[in-house]
């Protein structure tokens, strides 16, 4: 029984795994709306870990010559 049990728990595990990384959102994929979002091109894109969640630094470069900074939660599309 033990072992059904493991098995048991790591296929849990494996498929909790499977749904948050379906909601996550990519750095690229963040970039590229946000880009899009705002009619800008990214200047520079990185991740942070902020609170325990893992949010999308994005800055852009807007038509008009102004830089921003755009932060997207990793964890939601």
């Amino acid at each position: 029984m033990t072992k059904f049990l493991k098995q048991l728990l790591l296929a849990m595990t494996a498929s909790v795994m499977l749904v948050v990384s379906a909601w996550a959102i990519s750095l690229q994929e963040a970039a590229e709306r946000v880009a899009r979002q705002h009619n800008a091109k990214v200047v520079s894109a990185h991740t942070i870990e902020r609170d325990g969640r893992r949010v999308h630094v994005i800055r852009i470069l807007t038509d008009d010559g102004v830089v921003r900074t755009v932060r997207v939660p990793a964890d939601r599309r």
